[in-house]
């Protein structure tokens, strides 16, 4: 059966053991677009069943990464709404009541397997060259032998009975879907702790908590399968699957910690701007209507179809990350701007409270258009602070150079000696040293850039001369005179 209604539902459900994957941004992303987009609803559910592996630190981390992307929830674990609690750990007496369902209609069996048996028994048909599954080793038990098995202080799990024949349906990505159960084997919905397994509890939660469309990555399909069963057994409506291809790796492999950073508050600690993020993520394993590939949020929303996500993996290059999120910078609004950049000057060692604001504004504008990330501000930061200024390695060779002997002793001259208003300076400098070395482009250019920054890059000169002024520039040309 398929429920009927005109609202979407979606949800995004993570669990909180570890920091947010940015695979599993995308995950979020992508049902969050899907629900903006048909003006449905997003739900947010926290599936924290694993007892051993959960923090608190971890959820509290994932919610905090989603409101940085600006992925917002219309309900969830801190909103509420009519489909809660939206914890798992909070829905215990939930769960039980379903199973009693599963029970009353024979559908599901206490197994008293234990771990080493079951490894045993994987191993074996690994040998054989055979599927690894369950055999049904507890599946006839006789109430004498599970009285017995339960003396000896055995505690069951509970699997449920896979019937013959073949699990079909329709995904919005893949197109249709075919399982043999035969491959398959009893699976287990609640583990002997009392805690339910995954497939058990996100059917029940997905049922009731009346979502839609199940949007996630391709590496949940086998787990679709197991659903599906349990649906067909609940008698559910069954929702609409979408598996999306994973994010990959340069060597084609998903995408892990071997490759750099991969969760979304790394991205964050090297200065990535969520609007670059949100805008690359949409790109990764989709496409739009045209080629355009930079566009704001409320385009994305509009452009949005799952007709145009891509079934095969994508590459994460963070180097087209960076130049995204170099124009993103490039376009921020001010104010904001020197908001986000303020905790990054901090880093750097600026006392961004006792800087002249006017000064600290002048000198982001200044390195605004050399930025990838945020992070790169402390490269810059150095020219424009006279007790940091030094003349790097790169910078000494450049000085070194007969022509730029000329070019700094003509400099000498013109700098102390030109009588002109601030904003004129760097124009009347360079045309007189120009004139008086008959140098002109990058053999003029570089010894001057290399005497004032102390780097062969950077920020545009004309700026900089305008931030640090005369006198501050006759000390830099005396070091480097002195190189």
């Amino acid at each position: 059966m398929s429920r009927q209604t005109n609202v979407p539902r979606v949800r995004f459900a993570p669990s909180p053991t570890g920091d947010l994957h940015v695979g599993n941004a995308r995950t979020a992303l992508f049902n969050w677009l899907f629900a903006r987009h048909a003006g449905g609803r997003f739900a947010l559910r926290i599936e924290d069943t694993d007892r051993d592996r959960n923090s608190d630190v971890f959820e509290q981390n994932i919610l905090a990464d989603l409101k940085w992307l600006n992925l917002d929830w219309d309900e969830g674990p801190d909103k509420g709404g009519p489909c809660g609690p939206y914890r798992q750990s909070e829905r215990i007496e939930i769960y039980g009541s379903q199973l009693d369902r599963l029970r009353k209609k024979g559908l599901i069996y206490p197994c008293f397997c234990t771990e080493e048996e079951l490894e045993a028994e994987r191993a074996s048909l690994i040998s054989r060259r055979m599927t690894p599954r369950y055999l049904g080793k507890c599946r006839d038990l006789d109430e004498k032998t599970r009285g017995r098995l339960e003396a000896e202080g055995r505690k069951p799990a509970f699997r449920f009975r896979v019937g013959r024949g073949v699990v079909e349906f329709n995904d919005l990505i893949r197109g249709p879907m075919k399982f043999d159960c035969e491959t398959i084997g009893d699976f287990i919905i609640v583990r002997s702790t009392g805690v339910p397994a995954y497939n058990f509890a996100v059917v029940v939660d997905d049922h009731l908590m009346e979502i839609t469309h199940v949007i996630r990555g391709e590496d949940h399909l086998s787990n679709t399968a197991l659903q599906m069963m349990l649906y067909g057994a609940f008698e559910y409506y069954r929702p609409t699957f979408a598996h999306h291809a994973l994010i990959l790796g340069k060597d084609h492999k998903k995408l892990a910690k071997r490759h750099g950073a991969v969760a979304v508050r790394e991205f964050r600690a090297q200065g990535f701007l969520p609007e670059a993020l949100i805008n690359y993520l949409s790109l990764l394993g989709g496409s739009f209507a045209d080629a355009r590939e930079v566009r704001p949020v409320d385009e994305i929303i509009r452009g949005f179809s799952m007709d145009r996500v891509g079934k095969s993996g994508a590459i994460f290059d963070e180097g087209k990350l960076r130049w995204l999120n170099s124009i993103y910078i490039r376009n921020d609004q001010p104010e904001d701007f020197l908001a986000r950049a303020l905790p990054f000057l901090r880093e750097a060692g600026l006392d961004c409270e006792r800087a002249d604001p006017a000064w600290l504004r002048a000198v982001l504008e200044a390195i605004r258009p050399n930025l990838a990330t945020l992070a790169d501000i402390g490269a810059y930061l150095d020219i424009f602070v006279e007790e940091k200024f030094r003349i790097l390695p790169e910078a000494a060779s450049i000085l070194a150079g007969e022509e730029s002997a000329r070019v700094l002793a003509a400099l000498f001259e013109v700098l102390g000696s030109v009588d002109v208003k601030s904003e004129e300076l760097y124009q009347t400098v360079i045309d007189e040293v120009s004139k008086r070395t008959g140098l002109t482009g990058k053999k003029l250019l570089m010894p001057i850039r290399a005497a004032f920054t102390g780097r062969r890059k950077g920020p545009e000169l004309e700026k900089i001369f305008a931030i640090v002024g005369r006198e501050t520039l006759m000390k830099r040309l005396k070091k480097a005179v002195e190189k």
